[in-house]
């Protein structure tokens, strides 16, 4: 008969401190990270996009309108993640893969936020307020995509070398 080991893989989407995590509810490396860097570029891109769109004279209603509903509503997703990243939200709720769940989320958002943004530059008429919208949700579509990647890293690269590495382990 043969054992089976069964291990369980648990990865943070903090990238910060791997080796001597800081003490206490907030984690102080998190905001000199990479992700953190591009969390807040992400989500200033999604503000300015917002506010050009809405303080401009808009030629199609309900481009515009969901436009702004799904560049508002993805940078506060971000910042949500942005937080659950910050207080280590992501110990205490271990129910949720928090990789897997930015993953996720930067993979829809990338997608709407895409097909939002090509929607608004089509239908922008030369309004410079509407281009530059549109101009800055492409940015957040690249940085978004770029997140994706870095995601799909942390919850899949990251996990199955770890799995490895314990079979290895478990087989000497």
């Amino acid at each position: 008969m043969s054992q089976h080991n069964v291990t369980v893989i648990r990865t943070t989407a903090s990238s910060s401190n791997v080796q001597h995590p800081s003490p206490g509810l907030v984690d102080r490396g998190y905001p000199r990270s990479s992700g953190a860097t591009l969390k807040l570029c992400q989500a200033l891109c999604l503000l300015i996009a917002f506010l050009c769109v809405t303080f401009s004279n808009w030629t199609d209603y309900s481009a515009y309108r969901y436009f702004e509903v799904v560049t508002i509503c993805f940078m506060i997703l971000i910042i949500i993640f942005y937080v659950v990243n910050l207080f280590r939200i992501y110990r205490m709720l271990t129910c949720v893969s928090w990789p897997l769940a930015e993953l996720l989320h930067y993979a829809i958002c990338t997608f709407l936020l895409f097909i939002g943004s090509i929607v608004a530059a089509v239908k922008s008429s030369g309004v410079g307020g509407l281009v530059a919208g549109s101009i800055f949700g492409f940015i957040a579509c690249v940085l978004c995509i770029v997140g994706m990647v870095l995601s799909y890293k942390v919850t899949f690269v990251t996990q199955s070398s770890d799995i490895k590495r314990i079979e290895k382990k478990n087989a000497t």
